[in-house]
């Protein structure tokens, strides 16, 4: 067996065995400092790792959400889009003009004067679907403002038939011809 350079040394005289001891212990406390420190340095680079993944965790629980919420968006479109194209009523290209105004500006639509009035007591709505301009019952009109009201351009509330008892002119008639 070999043995240490400290056990030669004090066997040939050269050093003391009270300072051989010294020696060792120092040699002992300073393995310890490290033991020590490793351990604190072990648990700040363990903090700064769980910091950092908590930190990426919340940004991709942000961005999951962010999608999701594009997501929802486009579904909500497509689901409009869908309602318009299934229920929207044919328009006359020769008959009355019907004016609306669309972003501060004054569109009109040609329909018949049975759609006419159909728009005007409220049973039918005009939508924008892409550039285009539609109409459609005032149900669906109904299930697309609770989606997106920005899709509805016109839709009138719904006139009663009956007249009220203390209406004034309710003896007198509203010409067929009058325009407004």
């Amino acid at each position: 067996m070999a043995i240490s350079l400290q056990d030669q040394l004090l066997n040939s005289g050269l050093i003391k065995k009270d300072k051989a001891n010294q020696a060792k212990k120092e040699k002992y406390k300073q393995s310890k400092q490290q033991r020590n420190s490793k351990t604190e340095q072990t648990e700040e680079a363990t903090l700064l790792a769980q910091k950092s993944l908590a930190e990426k965790q919340a940004k991709d629980r942000e961005l999951n959400q962010q999608r999701k919420l594009e997501a929802d968006k486009k579904a909500i479109v497509a689901q409009i889009k869908q309602l318009i194209k299934l229920n929207s009523q044919p328009q006359d290209s020769e008959g009355i003009a019907y004016n609306f105004s669309d972003n501060n500006t004054v569109k009109k639509i040609y329909v018949d004067d049975a759609t006419l009035k159909n728009i005007s007591n409220g049973k039918l709505a005009i939508v924008k679907y892409d550039a285009r301009y539609e109409l459609v019952p005032a149900q669906v009109a109904e299930k697309i403002k609770q989606r997106d009201a920005r899709y509805i351009l016109v839709l009138n509330d719904k006139i009663k038939d009956d007249v009220a008892t203390d209406d004034p002119y309710a003896d007198y008639q509203i010409p067929d011809d009058l325009m407004w």
